[in-house]
């Protein structure tokens, strides 16, 4: 009986492996032993900077908050807490949007979590 190598299915694998290394440099998208390796890497880098990108924004949105709240006169978690009082909850992508673009409406937000902080800490 001949020796069976499972030949399709293995160039199938290996021709998927270059697909994805279409654009690399040298023999990283050329050969399969060092496309298969330079994948590994690749995928590995996109899933952690994914998560990285995630937490960047997330600073990122707080800074903007945190800058236009100073400007009325107001701290960023003071003007979180307020926003929990009175039962806003707007994500912070959306609060730095309307920051930056819409000055007026968080002016707005800013003075309504001043009113929840301050009946809150009256309860206490």
């Amino acid at each position: 009986m001949p020796r069976a190598t499972n030949g399709p299915a293995s160039r199938q694998r290996r021709k998927r492996v270059l697909k994805k290394a279409k654009g690399f440099r040298g023999a990283r998208s050329k050969l399969f032993r060092y496309a298969k390796d330079a994948i590994y890497k690749a995928q590995y880098w996109a899933y952690r900077d994914r998560k990285t990108r995630a937490r960047n924004f997330r600073s990122l949105w707080i800074q903007r908050i945190g800058a236009a709240c100073r400007t009325n006169g107001l701290n960023y978690n003071r003007f979180i807490e307020g926003l929990n009082a009175v039962g806003i909850a707007l994500d912070r992508k959306v609060l730095a949007d309307l920051a930056v673009n819409d000055p007026v409406a968080f002016t707005g937000l800013v003075e309504q979590a001043r009113a929840g902080f301050e009946a809150k800490s009256a309860q206490a």
